[in-house]
């Protein structure tokens, strides 16, 4: 009897080993009609999301390009992993197309750290000056020896402070306070700069965190503030603007380089039209969450950016990486 049972539960982890093998070549060899050529892409943020909603008009704008010839499945919501996960399928060539931030892959592509320093951009007409000059152009593709070919520049907003006992007026009324970072060097230089204490915590696993007392606030955007409510838990919002860094299409060297020049240009058509198009839904997303916020009881706070940015000063003189330093100069001479 033992036995049977052995045999039995032997049977069933065998069959869920080939079943989960089987879907995961199913996703990167599936065909759709006519051998037409399907990517996939993978990405963590919702169906809702304004680059959620970019990368469907990417997918609808690569089938009118290419007659039906190449398409898009794509996967929101963390259903083919996290973000770090998504990029070394990229990597090892298991998933064809991933969205991230660009302080995600500093680490990758030390180049991207310059997105993290605070009040790089005069303004957002200077940001996407920046973002679509042959500069901005040439940072994208600094992903290349990694196996990570940029397409496009998605809008990600200013990233701003929000927290839960008191407002955020000032420089110093972050003292001592513990401020939610992603995992970004630069980040968490920038908040140690202001005076509070930086702690890296998973995005997921921040509403827990904030509810719990384990950080006393956390910066993002306004869309990301609502979409995960954290206006449940923080009701003072302060539009300091301290940074905007853009998310970034990438596309795995292993799919780029197996693609035609036409079908590579194709897609690079459709990631450029997508990028223009979720723009326009980023800024109508942008006020819409920020007048939901104030429905939930938030109270919005327009604070004196310059005092911020001489309190982080003393970053850009720190910079050692002479990349670095070239490519804020170069940035700083951008003209809209």
């Amino acid at each position: 009897m033992k036995k049977e049972i052995s045999y039995l539960i032997c049977g069933i982890l065998i069959g869920a080993l080939i079943s989960t093998c089987g879907f995961a070549w199913f996703l990167r060899t599936s065909k759709g009609p006519t051998n037409q050529l399907v990517l996939k892409l993978g990405h963590s943020l919702d169906t809702n999301h304004p680059v959620h909603q970019g990368m469907e008009f990417m997918k609808t704008r690569l089938e009118e390009l290419s007659g039906g010839k190449v398409s898009i499945d794509i996967y929101p919501s963390s259903v083919l992993g996290s973000e770090v996960q998504c990029l070394e399928q990229l990597q090892n060539g298991s998933l064809d197309m991933t969205k991230t931030s660009a302080a995600s892959i500093e680490n990758f592509v030390p180049e991207m750290a310059v997105f993290g320093l605070p009040y790089l951009f005069r303004d957002v007409d200077h940001y996407w000056a920046v973002l679509k000059s042959d500069l901005g152009k040439e940072i994208l593709q600094k992903g290349g020896e990694k196996s990570l070919q940029g397409l496009c520049y998605y809008d990600s907003g200013s990233r701003n402070f929000y927290t839960k006992d008191k407002p955020i007026r000032t420089p110093d009324d972050l003292k001592g306070m513990k401020i939610r970072v992603m995992n970004s060097r630069t980040a968490m230089d920038m908040v140690s700069a202001l005076g509070a204490a930086p702690t890296p915590i998973a995005w997921g696993e921040l509403y827990s965190a904030l509810a719990q007392g384990t950080v006393d606030g956390a910066e993002n955007n306004p869309p990301s503030f609502t979409s995960n409510k954290h206006y449940e838990i923080c009701k003072h919002f302060s539009k300091d603007a301290h940074t905007m860094i853009p998310d970034l299409l990438l596309i795995g060297t292993k799919t780029w380089d197996t693609l035609s020049p036409e079908v590579q240009g194709w897609l690079q058509q459709a990631a450029d039209a997508s990028s223009d198009y979720q723009r326009e839904l980023w800024e109508k997303k942008t006020l819409e969450s920020l007048k939901q916020a104030e429905a939930e009881g938030v109270t919005i706070y327009e604070v004196d950016q310059s005092l911020f940015a001489e309190k982080v000063q003393p970053m850009y003189d720190a910079i050692e990486d002479e990349r670095i330093k070239e490519l804020v100069k170069q940035m700083r001479q951008v003209k809209p």
